[in-house]
């Protein structure tokens, strides 16, 4: 591997996602909703060999915090190497497509790679144009916090300025991720962290407390913020309660930035006691094809331009880009260039 000299490392849950488009009974039949994304029980395991068997499946490159660090890598263009993730998948197939993806897209990976557990898949079932999230973690479970005392793992710590976790990663290794952002902290650097899903806010409160107070920027997307409100008797307003969460006690002395997309209405903004709401472009229903990963792709386009510097005007837009790019293709799949300009 080469010397990593980028700006941007992730760490997170890499699945392999098994995207099909389904009907309303199967939906039923493992009792997923719509526009949830949930860990996979018992009972959903038979969900996984029966869309592979029963449905024309797309198998593409996974996970909430991979996927994000794909799209800011793709969108800085010739920048290639300026991003790092770090994940835990099984030595197979799976594990291996994951990689060649990752890697083609520009990203340095570092996986940690368990001989007995098979790569994580996540099912992404697509019905007019939404989509339910079912994860199996499997191997991504198993990330442990030795991985980040390797060679490899020390020098992309120490290189990268930002970091970024989906609240997703703290049902795995919480010890990781305090470590990770310990060092960021210490050192002046940008912690970014995502609410991730409703269940994070609901059955992980108190990972997500000790998580948050690192958070230099807090994504989310309206479900999660009001999960998180209804949760913390923060009430249900969506600016009050990103106000009150920038608020909250933090580790360093940086203003922290919370961030909550609202789909297609306006992204609210929220930082030293203030509120910005920055419009969403409309797009034309009939181009509408999943929106699974638009929350990961507007992170990824936020993050791309983060790490050069620009301001919140431009961060939030290219993050708008990016989502509304990813929900016209089926998962997140990136063209073989990227023609985003600030």
């Amino acid at each position: 591997m080469s010397k990593f000299t980028g700006l941007l490392m992730g760490m997170g849950n890499p699945l392999l996602d098994i995207s099909a488009n389904v009907g309303q009974d199967v939906l039923d039949k493992y009792e997923v909703k719509l526009d949830s994304a949930i860990l996979a029980e018992e009972k959903h395991q038979p969900l996984y060999p029966e869309l592979i068997k029963n449905y024309d499946v797309q198998y593409i490159a996974g996970g909430a915090t991979q996927n994000s660090i794909r799209v800011a890598q793709w969108m800085l263009k010739d920048k290639k190497g300026q991003t790092a993730f770090m994940g835990c998948v099984g030595n197979d197939e799976y594990g291996a497509q994951l990689e060649k993806c990752a890697s083609d897209d520009g990203v340095l990976v570092h996986y940690m790679k368990d001989e007995t557990t098979p790569t994580g898949t996540c099912a992404a079932l697509i019905k007019d144009g939404e989509r339910a999230l079912v994860a199996n973690l499997a191997a991504a479970n198993n990330f442990k916090e030795t991985h980040l005392t390797t060679e490899k793992a020390q020098e992309i710590i120490d290189a990268a300025q930002f970091y970024y976790c989906a609240g997703f990663f703290l049902t795995v290794s919480v010890e990781s991720l305090v470590k990770v952002a310990g060092q960021a902290v210490e050192k002046g650097k940008t912690f970014c962290l995502n609410l991730s899903a409703p269940f994070i806010v609901d059955f992980f409160g108190d990972q997500l407390a000790a998580a948050l107070e690192f958070a230099d920027f807090l994504f989310g997307n309206e479900s999660e913020a009001e999960a998180y409100g209804k949760k913390n008797g923060m009430g249900e307003d969506l600016k009050e309660i990103a106000l009150k969460i920038c608020a909250l006690p933090k580790k360093s002395s940086k203003p922290r930035t919370v961030i909550f997309t609202q789909g297609s209405k306006s992204t609210i903004v929220a930082c030293d006691g203030k509120v910005e709401e920055f419009a969403v472009e409309a797009l034309e229903a009939d181009k509408l094809v999943d929106t699974n990963g638009a929350g990961d792709a507007f992170v990824g386009g936020f993050l791309s331009q983060l790490i050069q510097g620009k301001d919140m005007a431009t961060c939030v837009n290219a993050g708008h880009w990016a989502a509304r790019y990813i929900i016209q293709t089926s998962g997140t799949t990136l063209g073989a260039t990227c023609d985003y300009s600030a």
